[in-house]
């Protein structure tokens, strides 16, 4: 009967892991470049504590032209790891205005702080690369009017 138990509770806890933020709300980002040009993301919205606590964690398969944006309530300086996250991320830091302030790749599993270099109210992670193959520099903005 324990065996049955520690089963149940097993499954039940890697359900809750797996489905846990499936169900956050979705939006598309426009950035603008500093040419004028503009591109967009498709991402999920991390808001609360939880969301943005559990982030991309477990998630292995992150595609081309999505990511996350975490929204913090007051500006600070942020500092975010890649605990329990297999797929290689990078992470635009983003200041109230929406500007794009840093720009940085992060190590699957890693738990070294990547921390931004001043108050900023944001951050977008999407996959590894896709700042610098969409030429996103620091400087550019977000429409972040929606939030």
């Amino acid at each position: 009967m324990h065996n049955i138990k520690f089963f149940l509770l097993s499954l039940t806890a890697i359900l809750f892991l797996s489905c846990s933020n499936s169900k956050l709300s979705k939006t598309t980002l426009t950035i603008t470049k500093e040419d004028g040009k503009t591109l967009t993301v498709k991402v999920e919205i991390a808001k609360t504590p939880q969301e943005r606590n559990f982030g991309f964690m477990e998630r292995k398969n992150i595609p081309e032209g999505t990511g996350m944006i975490f929204i913090f309530e007051n500006d600070q300086i942020l500092s975010f790891w890649m605990k329990n996250t297999p797929h290689p991320l990078s992470i635009a830091y983003i200041d109230s205005k929406g500007k794009i302030r840093n720009i940085y790749d992060m190590t699957p599993y890693s738990l070294s702080p990547i921390v931004s270099t001043c108050s900023v109210r944001y951050a977008l992670e999407v996959p590894q690369g896709w700042f610098h193959k969409n030429d996103v520099k620091i400087g550019d903005s977000v429409d972040i009017s929606g939030f």
